[in-house]
């Protein structure tokens, strides 16, 4: 299973029940190395593999190196499929399950499944675009190995659910996909945690995230100008970026005269102390911008699931499908992604205390049945039934 950044809530969930998984830690250009990393766990139990690449593979290792640069690289595409490959055929193991989060690992899967290695392959999608690259021709390959894996996949696994619509305008035959389930990205019992009413900074928003403008931060700072001509006390707390990514932000700030109203906490690794700050805050905020070619109009936006975890009424822009599937739940409000449209529903919920009260109550709701092991749980019970209806057995 190679890796990004959903497996380890995938492999805390599947170590306890499998009798061996194997992680392939795929490093990302720019990383110390340029050779992937390999986990095997047996019975529960841990064992790093100090990984020694067959001859043919070390090939391509003086080529990785000269582009080991931040970007996607086609060396490191190709390295990506032949390390799957590699290490598979010096794994004695027929794998049940292989999960392949991104296309090209998955095509390697359904190789590996057309010899023989593994049963049931996974396409695990976390994050999609019909206009991923500015170049075409790549963005034709990316669309192109998609909808091969698509096709030929045993199961899809979407973390959103507009992300297989919008697989079909760009091409795919929606009667030749494999089965769609969808796999939201979930939490941990320790993340869902709440303060009372009462230990709540009045009139306190919370922004979550880098700090990038298709995220709109700048839109809350605005926002906040006009909230605090009512409510002068109202602060604003961002959590995430660097005091790097911070900079552009703080023009802004002074232009508008909210020195000390706006918080800058940075990013916090810790994640009880950063639900500490999320949960003693009023409103949560998730005014991303609409940009064309965005994979937030495809993704699942991590921060409203844990604006939720906290308890927290969320303003959103209407581009994360996430944030109108909890407009619709009565957890969130959806405002355009401009100042004014954002300061109008905030004030809204700050005059609204029965409001307020109502979408925090179904924030916590929808948060205690959104955790990684319910999410997975789902998946697998999906893939058994589908399994049974069109072949009579079980996965």
């Amino acid at each position: 299973m190679p890796t990004n950044g959903s497996v380890e809530p995938l492999r805390d969930f599947l170590v306890p029940k499998v009798e061996k998984l194997v992680l392939i830690d795929q490093l990302v250009p720019s990383s110390e190395s340029v050779l992937h990393k390999i986990e095997v766990y047996v019975s529960n139990k841990q064992k790093f593999i100090e990984y020694h690449p067959s001859w043919w593979f070390k090939l391509i290792t003086p080529i990785l190196w000269m582009r080991n640069t931040n970007g996607t690289h086609i060396s490191f595409k190709i390295r990506d499929f032949l390390s799957i490959i590699d290490w598979t055929f010096r794994d004695a193991t027929v794998f049940d399950y292989f999960i392949g989060l991104e296309s090209i690992n998955t095509l390697a899967g359904i190789l590996l499944r057309k010899l023989g290695r593994v049963k049931h392959v996974i396409y695990y999608v976390s994050d999609y675009s019909p206009n991923r690259y500015k170049n075409r021709w790549f963005n034709r390959l990316y669309l192109a190995f998609d909808r091969m894996s698509a096709k030929h996949a045993d199961y899809i696994w979407d973390v959103s659910r507009a992300i297989h619509p919008a697989r079909i305008k760009a091409g795919l035959n929606r009667y030749s996909s494999a089965p769609v389930i969808h796999v939201a990205n979930g939490l941990f019992p320790s993340q869902i945690k709440t303060n009372p009413v009462s230990k709540i900074k009045p009139y306190s928003i919370v922004f979550m995230g880098t700090l990038g403008p298709e995220n709109g931060p700048d839109v809350v700072i605005r926002a906040l100008s006009t909230i605090r001509k009512k409510y002068a006390k109202a602060t604003l707390h961002i959590i995430g970026g660097t005091e790097e990514s911070f900079a552009w932000l703080k023009p802004i700030i002074r232009d508008y005269k909210q020195e000390g109203a706006v918080i800058f906490h940075g990013f916090i690794p810790n994640a009880a102390k950063m639900s500490e700050i999320m949960r003693s805050c009023s409103i949560a905020v998730a005014p991303y911008r609409s940009m064309r070619g965005s994979p937030r109009y495809y993704g699942d936006a991590g921060k409203i699931r844990a604006y939720c975890a906290a308890g927290l009424p969320i303003v959103t822009s209407p581009v994360p499908p996430l944030g109108r599937d909890m407009a619709e739940a009565g957890a969130a409000v959806i405002a355009n992604d401009d100042e004014k449209s954002f300061a109008s529903a905030i004030l809204a919920l700050f005059e609204n205390s029965d409001l307020y009260v109502r979408m925090r109550r179904k924030a916590i709701a929808i948060a205690k049945t959104n955790t990684w092991e319910h999410q997975f749980t789902h998946a697998f019970s999906e893939m058994k039934q589908w399994n049974s209806k069109t072949h009579g057995t079980s996965v």
